[in-house]
């Protein structure tokens, strides 16, 4: 024994002395200490080179784990990088968890098309609209290839091969780097696509269009990007198409959406004659030649865009100067950076969310993806290199860092489900530790332990078998019942990692089967589009006894109701969509209410007096008790703040949600024997009741952020469809031939909007909408709601 303690002293010197942090003295000796090692015929410790060094950095990496959980903050990600196991180190190195977003019709499945092709996933290409009735690999639904738009999310996973040269020689040597790709939606209908995706991955790729630069739905992109920490390089795509103009891109990154971007490419040439890029780090001119542009060829920089190039390059250096320390060093002291300096330090700012790098292309044309694939591998970060943090519930949900090493034990986030011929398919991100088939894991929220059965990596609607998977890595497994946002662990840690954002819904539609007899396939199609998607909500109105679904716009529901019918054969009848409005009021009322009932044994009595009045803005509602002398109970209190929340869900005018309500309980009366916390619950619910229709209650309704892109000949149709529809016109931008037009309007009136639209452009306008705030209804609509709803109250009761 005292042989195995001086062996455990020495590890646990080795490890503080190479790990510069300190460890609990448990953590060091329990770590796997006496797991595998090996023995010589006597059973005393053997000392090869091999086992020291293995148990060397299991102790390191022990250490690493009980920093991460005790001291978060005192662990940076470049010590984890450092104290990797060098195996590990070179794995991670090469890996990359990217996904490809952007605005609407900006070209990111066409992009992932070529992405895929270069990297030989597949062997042609094909385009979105599968006019070749094949369509693009990415989207494997038959309604994605019918309209022309990604409706779910896809990943797929491709090895790159990086040409790099030699510090040394100067020769050109291949390097293999793993991309786990996922292609989003642009349509705002589908954003918890985006959401979910974005919440995983450690980088992104922006595309935007060379001729509109950012548009409404790229703001919606880089405020998503912005919420999970995600690095992104920007894509300018389209490069061939007439008025094409990189600069009002690079221009619109800068200006509206807030961070500093600058060209590393500028373009030869543009619209039809766009032939290629030049390299303005090492003054390289690019060229994709051959039938799909598979051939990269490099030559010197054109001379007639020289002067321009080396203009270009300094504005680049100047804006890394102002988010780089050592390139401002190196500028200060006017020196030219070199090409090693000026990419290390693109690729620092990027990786520390200051700077996004604009390379520049067209990936319908064929040209120049190859050059952002090679900036994807350049400029974005490994999975070592990002900071993941998960909630201890064993230490009242303290922050924990988690660590991509192999060693240590796994934590996985299934983050996407999706139903297959083979049962539910559930997507998980491994983010320390590994996944191993035939494993047991622990989920988390339920602390249900199940076995792995089968683990797979995704490419579209394709598979592939795989035994393991390391941390840092994407796959999907099956034969797991669990939820969207529920984390994994191997049991031995109570970490919970933080779920992702999800919007509200704005539009609902009540909808039944047409025929009773295809209420079973429709109660699953409704249980598992609910499942999959969290913006896709169902409740039963109790009244009506109708089934409502509700979703993030028409088109959103609208694809349900086809899914319905072409995956489960369920044809169904819809009802008037009913827009998410709100209630609120606009006076103070004081309120004094009593509620006395006696039915021969003990009664009902609860007295509660206060005020109600608007909170000033229309956000949560908000309840306080002022008592004093102890005239109510805390507990009868606590019943009288449930009466309230109770009451903001089913508001007294329309039956909707109430908004920006404050309500304050100063006084009232108890009774010995007849009071109780349901009589302090139903008191307070009528005295809400009573005050809100006396504090000159008002409907809100949802207004849409409404962006329309047209060419410029529709303008004055359009601003009169706006107009009919008392639409609020906030901005207007004219380009040479398109212009877009950003107006706030009521949900309400917007319904059918796109057909009319259709009609008043020939075809050629496109619109989008996403939520921007409340406000209240016109006067007239208000009038008509509530007596519709007072209408129906009074058929209701009558039966």
């Amino acid at each position: 024994m005292r042989g195995v303690g001086l062996a455990r002293t020495a590890l646990r010197q080795t490890a503080l002395r190479n790990g510069e942090w300190t460890a609990c003295r448990r953590c060091l000796a329990t770590a796997p200490i006496l797991t595998s090692r090996p023995h010589n015929e006597r059973g005393s410790l053997q000392r090869s080179p091999q086992w020291q060094s293995r148990r060397e950095q299991a102790t390191a990496a022990a250490a690493v784990l009980e920093t991460a959980m005790h001291d978060p903050t005192s662990l940076s990600q470049d010590a984890i990088v450092e104290h990797l196991d060098p195996k590990e180190a070179a794995r991670l190195h090469k890996v990359r968890n990217i996904g490809i977003a952007a605005h609407i019709d900006s070209g990111k499945t066409t992009a992932t098309e070529r992405v895929l092709f270069y990297t030989g996933r597949i062997k042609d290409i094909h385009e979105v609209r599968g006019r070749d009735a094949v369509g693009a690999k990415m989207d494997s639904m038959d309604l994605e290839r019918e309209k022309g738009i990604t409706i779910q999310s896809a990943a797929t996973f491709c090895d790159w091969i990086k040409k790099t040269p030699d510090p040394v020689t100067g020769e050109m040597k291949d390097e293999k780097y793993h991309i786990n790709l996922i292609d989003t939606p642009g349509h705002i209908d589908f954003t918890i696509e985006v959401e979910r995706a974005l919440r995983v991955l450690d980088g992104a790729v922006m595309i935007l269009c060379a001729v509109s630069g950012v548009q409404s739905q790229t703001v919606t992109v880089d405020r998503q990007m912005r919420r999970y920490n995600i690095p992104r390089i920007s894509f300018v795509n389209k490069m061939d198409r007439a008025g094409a103009n990189p600069w009002k891109a690079v221009e619109g990154i800068n200006q509206k959406l807030k961070i500093p971007a600058a060209a590393v490419q500028v373009p030869i040439g543009a619209e039809d004659g766009f032939k290629g890029v030049v390299d303005l780090i090492r003054m390289k001119a690019i060229y994709s030649e051959g039938e799909y542009g598979e051939v990269v060829r490099e030559d010197e920089c054109p001379e007639d865009l020289r002067s321009f190039a080396q203009e270009k390059r300094r504005l680049l250096i100047e804006t890394l100067a102002d988010v780089d320390e050592e390139i401002a060093d190196t500028f200060l002291e006017e020196r030219t950076p070199s090409p090693a300096e000026i990419k290390a330090a693109v690729r620092r700012a990027t990786i520390a969310l200051k700077f996004s790098p604009v390379l520049m292309g067209s990936a319908l044309a064929d040209k120049s993806v190859q050059p952002m694939l090679d900036a994807v591998c350049d400029y974005l970060p490994n999975p070592a290199e990002v900071e993941n943090l998960a909630l201890d519930r064993k230490r009242a949900e303290a922050q924990v860092k988690l660590v991509s090493y192999n060693s240590l034990p796994f934590v996985g986030l299934a983050f996407k489900l999706e139903e297959s011929n083979f049962g539910q398919l559930t997507y998980v991100r491994v983010y320390q530790g590994q996944l191993k088939k035939g494993s047991y894991v622990v989920n988390a929220r339920t602390g249900q332990k199940v076995k792995i059965p089968r683990i797979v990596r995704m490419h579209s609607n394709e598979m592939e078998e795989v035994q393991e998977i390391g941390a840092g890595e994407i796959c999907a497994v099956f034969g797991v019942d669990c939820a969207s946002g529920d984390t994994f662990t191997d049991g031995g840690l109570g970490y919970s990692m933080t779920s992702m954002f999800v919007p509200d819904a704005v539009i609902s539609l009540s909808i039944k089967p047409k025929n009773t007899k295809d209420t079973p396939n429709f109660s699953k199609a409704i249980a598992r589009f609910q499942r999959e998607d969290p913006t896709f909500r169902v409740h039963n109105e109790v009244e009506s006894g109708e089934t409502i679904i509700s979703g993030m716009g028409e088109l959103h529901l609208s694809i349900y109701v086809e899914r319905m019918k072409r995956e489960y054969s369920v044809e169904v009848v819809t009802g008037q969509p009913q827009v998410a409005y709100r209630e609120t009021i606009q006076g103070r009322v004081n309120f004094d209410h009593t509620l006395k009932k006696q039915t021969g044994g003990a009664g009902d009595y609860a007295r509660v007096v206060g005020f109600m009045e608007p909170t000033g803005n229309l956000g949560e509602n908000q309840f306080e008790q002022a008592i004093t002398g102890g005239t109510i109970s805390e507990k009868y209190l606590l019943a009288c703040d449930k009466g309230f929340q109770a009451s903001c869900i089913t508001g007294p005018l329309l039956g909707h949600r109430v908004l920006g309500t404050y309500m304050q309980i100063n006084d009232g009366a108890t009774h010995m024997t007849d009071s109780s916390e349901l009589a302090f619950k139903n008191a307070t619910q009528q005295a809400f009741r009573k005050a809100f229709t006396a504090a000159q209650p008002q409907v809100l309704e949802p207004l849409m952020k409404t962006v329309i892109n047209a060419p410029n000949e529709f303008q004055g149709n359009i601003v009169g469809l706006l107009n009919k529809r008392n639409a609020v016109i906030n901005d207007t931008e004219i380009g040479p031939e398109d212009f877009v037009l950003t107006a706030d309007c009521s949900l309400n009136s917007m319904f059918g909007f796109s057909s009319q639209l259709r009609a008043a452009t020939q075809g050629k306008g496109e619109f989008s909408m996403e939520f921007s705030h409340y406000a209240p209804a016109p006067p007239q609509l208000q009038k008509e709601l509530v007596a519709k709803a007072d209408k129906e109250r009074a058929e209701r009761n009558k039966k």
